[in-house]
């Protein structure tokens, strides 16, 4: 690649309380520390906006609607003067406590044109269980401020495998999300991240994984979806194939659906981004870098002129390949290898000949004429396909910190 850059992260660190299942960098929200982030991250992008011209944005958190509006008013003006406003595709993760019509308005007017929504779950014991801040009754008036504001682009966030969350209480969040008619729905199963609540939690035996549970819970997911008008396009992640007047501006390719998240598929697809904000990842050109994830020090790299970077890691051509191959894995469309080789200068089917072979003999994979991919078997196994797919890397850079492993790279 040699153009800019077309795919942009920003990590909003703060938070109003901790989930018990997070194990993203964030932190309790402060307001002199987040006025300094802000004026960090103008500084950030200052450094980066020469080599970026995004037409996907996602900003991730933490609750980047814990922002006020003074803090989002800054960061609109100054992504104007460097010419980075007018993507295809504008995320803003929100936090039903945390946003207001005032809020929605602004985000709206400045071309944020897709809401992610942490729903997780609507039953309010659950929501105690995880730590969440939000009622499902703010969910309801959160999304009915969105649609008021011009959001035809909104994802809701739920989870299910949570610990006491029974078949009952998950087939009433999917009843009542559904109802809402999003355009998106991302489901991710509970996962127990060393240094969270609830991995003490389940270490210490106060309560037991049920798979068999969970299984069901996700067979009841990909039913519901699809009764509902969805289409699954990755493990987690669920869309519509119909159109609004905005906010979703352009045609997908066939194999995604027209509400699929563009950013997303670009990280799937092994497509370059910049990542700012603490801790974030960035990936262009071969080279992944992490920013140090502490707000105050990577304020203060960024004051006194210097890159905020905890590690750099230059990835070989064939190890850049192994995680390329990984990622895509997770697309229910799989790999084209046609699309592979063009990205990687690679052949799918010769490099990983052995892997291909091995699951398609466990049932997880299909060779297809024009393609590789995951049953839907394979699905529930991708992580454990992925790691197949993976080719060893150059070290890091001298005196580097170890660098995360593939998966870290997606904000």
């Amino acid at each position: 690649m040699t153009g800019p850059v077309a795919s942009l992260y920003i990590h909003v660190p703060f938070c109003a309380r901790k989930c018990s299942y997070c194990a993203f960098y964030s932190e309790a929200a402060d307001a002199s520390l987040m006025d300094r982030y802000v004026r960090a991250l103008l500084r950030e992008l200052e450094r980066v906006a020469p080599d970026l011209r995004p037409q996907t944005i996602f900003f991730g958190g933490g609750t980047p609607t814990l922002l006020t509006l003074r803090h989002w008013e800054q960061i609109f003006r100054a992504m104007e003067r460097l010419n980075l406003l007018g993507a295809a595709e504008f995320t803003v993760e929100a936090n039903p406590a945390t946003l207001s019509a005032d809020k929605a308005r602004l985000l709206r007017a400045h071309g944020v044109n897709r809401i992610s929504l942490g729903v997780q779950t609507l039953d309010p014991a659950l929501l105690d269980r995880l730590g969440r801040i939000h009622t499902p009754e703010q969910v309801f008036r959160s999304y009915d401020l969105l649609r008021r504001a011009g959001f035809d682009n909104v994802n809701l966030d739920l989870m299910f495998g949570i610990p006491g969350q029974t078949m009952s209480s998950w087939k009433g969040t999917l009843r009542e999300a559904l109802a809402l008619q999003s355009e998106h729905l991302s489901c991710y199963e509970v996962i127990y991240e060393e240094d969270t609540p609830l991995f003490a939690q389940l270490q210490a035996g106060a309560f037991a994984v049920d798979e068999d549970l969970i299984c069901a819970q996700y067979d009841r997911l990909l039913e519901r979806t699809a009764d509902a008008g969805f289409h699954q396009y990755e493990v987690a992640n669920f869309a519509r194939n119909h159109r609004g007047s905005a906010g979703c501006a352009g045609p997908l390719s066939t194999e995604f659906p027209a509400y699929a998240c563009r950013h997303n598929i670009n990280y799937w697809r092994g497509g370059d981004f910049y990542g700012l904000g603490p801790s974030a990842v960035s990936y262009v050109r071969g080279v992944r870098t992490r920013n140090l994830a502490h707000t105050p020090a990577w304020c203060e790299a960024l004051e006194q002129g210097g890159r905020a970077l905890a590690w750099r890691e230059a990835l070989p051509p064939l190890a850049r390949a192994g995680e390329t191959a990984a990622f895509g894995l997770r697309v229910v469309a799989g790999w084209p290898y046609a699309e592979f080789r063009s990205r990687t200068g690679y052949d799918l089917r010769e490099e990983w000949a052995a892997e291909l072979e091995e699951l398609e003999r466990r049932g997880w994979g299909v060779r297809e004429p024009d393609r590789f991919r995951l049953t839907p078997t394979g699905l529930r196994f991708a992580d454990a396909a992925a790691e197949m797919m993976l080719r060893p890397a150059a070290d890091a850079s001298p005196g580097a910190s170890e660098p995360a492993p593939f998966w870290a790279a997606a904000p």
